[in-house]
């Protein structure tokens, strides 16, 4: 009976476990309009933290987000630790497109920019400032986005399928797309896929 008992504990620690890791500070926004698992959101002013990496998608989003946790816990002139917040995003673009997501992954050719939002709580002035040279601190003004949302495992496919939706929706809605789209995830990898929250995101004019 034991040998049942362990595996049940097991899954239902990992179903509980990802939902509460990701019960952290989020970027603010207001929807401004929904339609199914559509939205198009405000977002408000922010500051992230960014590191510029290259190589593949899955590698360069690890890369990057290693060397800005590494400023959040405590690598920085005062040691002191920041708030994780969340989603955690990627975006794959040209170089003729402006990074503009709270936190994000951009690039082109294998060249990409992965940050983190930083906290409400902070301005450019109270932050501290990082140890690694390659850890920049940037004022992002406020945007808009349409946003699709989705539960499970974030591939190649699903992500393709999602993005190929959205800017369907932007085009039969006659939105201005003006970024690449942003993949966001929220919850950590051990997350069990039916309770994750996935989004692709594009930047649209107002």
């Amino acid at each position: 009976m034991i040998w049942l008992i362990i595996p049940g504990a097991l899954i239902l620690g990992a179903a509980l476990w990802g939902p509460l890791m990701s019960n952290v500070e989020q970027a603010q926004y207001t929807v401004v309009e929904t339609k199914n698992s559509i939205e198009i959101r405000d977002y408000a002013p922010k500051i992230i933290a960014q590191a510029d990496v290259s190589g593949e998608r899955k590698e360069a989003i690890s890369d990057g987000f290693r060397i800005i946790a590494d400023y959040i816990f405590g690598n920085n002139i005062s040691s002191q630790k920041v708030a994780m917040t969340a989603p955690v995003m990627q975006q794959q673009q040209s170089e003729k497109i402006a990074m503009t997501a709270p936190v994000m992954q951009a690039g082109g050719d294998n060249q990409w920019q992965v940050a983190f939002v930083m906290p409400d709580e902070y301005t450019m002035g109270t932050l501290p400032k990082p140890n690694n040279e390659h850890v920049k601190l940037i004022e992002v003004p406020a945007k808009r986005f349409a946003v699709i949302r989705f539960k499970g495992l974030a591939g190649e496919e699903s992500l393709n399928v999602h993005s190929e939706k959205l800017g369907a929706y932007i085009k039969g809605h006659n939105l201005n797309a003006i970024s690449a789209p942003i993949y966001a995830f929220y919850n950590p990898p051990w997350t069990l896929p039916f309770m994750r929250r996935n989004e692709v995101m594009i930047e649209i004019s107002k």
